[in-house]
């Protein structure tokens, strides 16, 4: 008993494990959140998949195996005592019970036995009377025998509901792999290729597998995560996803979603339609389909891919499909294009102080950048220029691994909201004719008319752009750290800045004059715009990739994930539990009494004696009370 009571402590350790720790999920998920060291840990513990591992499979058995011996052992003996009456106890075994009285009675003994029978009654007892040799009789009478079931209820329920866990516990495919005919899949490959020895048939006893279906796409498989892979498991039917509806709520967050699916099966006459909806399933052929979560499906994205390398002015078209694969350049520069995940509504709260009221920023998209040895960074695009302390910007996001935070680039939006405006600039500070030209112009701009200074003026001025061109701010302050003395650095480096800002602004009226644009007021707003621009253009040299993506445009497809289940064990677990719950209440709500009435005409006398299973102070309180009423009902005090 002591040992059965310490596993089912830990029984119900482990399911608060279970519970706290989210089960099965991507080992890579475990690492990131837990590090290295736990998650070898967990995984030896078998905690990352409490309910299949080993060995709480194997108590589970254990307490089915000894339960199961132990309810077999003594049901009988309960039942047998459930029914007797125990009418064949002795004067002398009565008179030595803690709870026994002598009361004395002047009633005629037919009488008597006709009062007694009528009070036993009423107290609701079961009794039987049985004359003695000697011309007494014994009633022995029972109350709460039923509190014995409590017993045969509880531990049977014990039995039960462990059985349920056996049966979900995808029990023989433990066996089949221990005996080498199945093992995981750790590739990533369709699941068409994947082998026999990694499939489970239509006649797999319980699993919770997973499907995610785009909209208009069908499938008849599922996958099992197990551990560091999977398990394709094969359904009967095929389902098919024929629409997915969403709702949010102000904030953006998911309020209510929904699948409409068709299951198609040769058993049928025609497909069966059915909407699939959180805590909501969908159950056929004993497996329920419940509606999970959602996902992109393959939403079809066009860009405006801006070679950042190149002296080309304008951008050009490319398109990108959510879950798939891309690539740029050749060669060692070859770049693959991951793109990973779309998301049409982002509610973000972008006032400096954080107080403001969330609002949606609109879409963006999430891609890798990955070169010719695999290494890769994530980036973040809002298709949106975003509000930030008043001004509009074009946000990219870089993170090197997934631990990072994201760094944003902010690249300022022109009068037109748009991009081309920075795009240009950029070119046209990186073209050799324009930045000297743009020198020319500036020199031109001189106060006085000494041409040597001004000759001198245009070279520095054409140095200072060429510098920024190399390496942005970096490169100018290395140069200004090697040439300058220290204690003109400063000065150095505001005049630098100074003159900078006023070639971008000459720069952009330039490139507003190539397409045919009015000049820009020089005022405090375009000296903003310029500011940012030069600051873009310096964090580009850190940005990781010689191309930006600009979303343009998109078609939104969904993808519903469902969870099927099949868990025969189920019932069985609701049977146990609605069976301890009855088995508990028997044990502790009712109260088991046995007593016996030894009528003794000759001597004019009733012995009482009172019982039970459990001592407690309630019984001494019953029989107190008992004592009392046969004391009226006899009409002569206690003994």
């Amino acid at each position: 008993m002591r040992f059965a009571v310490s596993l089912l402590t830990l029984l119900g350790v482990a399911s608060i494990i279970g519970t706290v720790l989210k089960q099965n999920e991507p080992y890579t998920n475990y690492i990131v959140k837990f590090g290295q060291f736990w998650f070898e840990l967990f995984e030896l513990l078998g905690l990352l998949d409490v309910y299949h591992a080993a060995w709480f499979l194997v108590i589970l058995l254990f307490l089915v195996i000894s339960t199961t011996l132990c309810v077999l052992r003594n049901t009988p003996l309960m039942l047998k005592e459930w029914k007797t009456y125990k009418e064949h106890a002795t004067e002398k075994s009565l008179r030595l019970f803690e709870h026994q009285a002598s009361l004395t009675t002047a009633s005629a003994a037919t009488a008597l036995h006709s009062q007694l029978s009528a009070w036993l009654t009423a107290e609701r007892y079961t009794f039987k009377a049985t004359p003695q040799s000697n011309g007494d009789v014994l009633i022995a009478a029972k109350l709460g025998t039923h509190q014995r079931l409590g017993y045969i209820f509880t531990h049977a329920a014990i039995v039960v509901i462990c059985f349920g866990g056996l049966l979900d516990g995808n029990l023989p495919f433990k066996i089949q792999e221990l005996l080498g005919y199945k093992k995981v899949e750790t590739r990533d490959i369709p699941s068409r290729q994947v082998p026999p020895e990694s499939r489970l048939g239509v006649g797999n006893l319980s699993f919770r597998a997973n499907m995610t279906l785009p909209e208009g796409e069908r499938d008849n498989v599922s996958f099992l995560r197990v551990r560091d892979g999977y398990l394709v498991q094969e359904l009967p039917f095929t389902v098919m996803l024929k629409d997915f509806r969403i709702e949010h709520y102000p904030t953006g967050m998911p309020k209510s979603f929904e699948s409409d699916i068709l299951i198609t099966d040769s058993d049928l006459k025609q497909p069966i339609e059915a909407t699939v909806r959180v805590n909501h399933p969908f159950i056929y052929k004993g497996i329920a389909i419940y509606q999970s979560d959602f996902q992109d499906g393959g939403s079809q994205l066009k860009f405006k891919l801006w070679d950042l390398a190149a002296n080309q002015q304008d951008g050009f078209d490319v398109d990108g499909v959510i879950l798939q694969k891309g690539s740029l350049g050749d060669g060692a520069q070859k770049l693959t294009v991951e793109f990973n995940e779309f998301r049409q509504f982002n509610i973000l709260n972008l006032s400096a102080d954080g107080k403001g009221k969330p609002h949606n920023v609109g879409p963006n998209t999430t891609f890798k950048l990955r070169n010719a040895s695999g290494q890769a960074r994530e980036y973040v695009n809002y298709m949106q220029p975003l509000m930030l302390d008043g001004r509009a910007y074009f946000v990219s996001g870089m993170r090197e691994t997934v631990q990072e935070d994201f760094k944003y680039l902010r690249i300022p939006a022109d009068d037109d909201m748009e991009i081309t405006g920075f795009m240009r600039l950029r070119q046209t500070l990186r073209d050799d004719k324009s930045i000297q030209a743009i020198a020319q112009q500036v020199a031109a701009q001189m106060p006085g008319n000494n041409p040597t200074l001004r000759a001198q003026f245009e070279q520095s001025l054409q140095q200072l752009l060429m510098t920024f061109k190399r390496g942005g701010y970096s490169e100018l302050s290395r140069i200004i750290e090697s040439a300058v003395p220290k204690d003109q650095r400063e000065q150095a480096a505001q005049t630098y800045l100074k003159l900078l800002n006023r070639a971008a602004m000459q720069a952009y009226q330039m490139s507003r004059a190539q397409r045919h644009l009015q000049p820009i007021a020089e005022d405090q707003t375009s000296a903003i715009f310029i500011q940012d621009s030069l600051n873009a253009m310096n964090d580009l040299f850190f940005y990781g990739t010689p191309y930006y993506f600009q979303l343009k445009n998109y078609t939104l497809k969904q993808a519903s994930g469902f969870q099927l289940t099949r868990s025969p064990g189920q019932n069985w677990v609701y049977l146990g539990s609605v069976m301890l719950v009855l088995g508990i209440f028997a044990m502790f709500y009712i109260k088991e009494r046995r007593l016996w009435l030894l009528i003794k005409p000759a001597q004019h006398e009733v012995l009482v004696a009172m019982s039970s299973n459990r001592k407690n102070m309630d019984l001494d309180q019953d029989f107190a009370r008992a004592r009392q009423q046969l004391s009226t009902l006899l009409q002569a005090p206690s003994a």
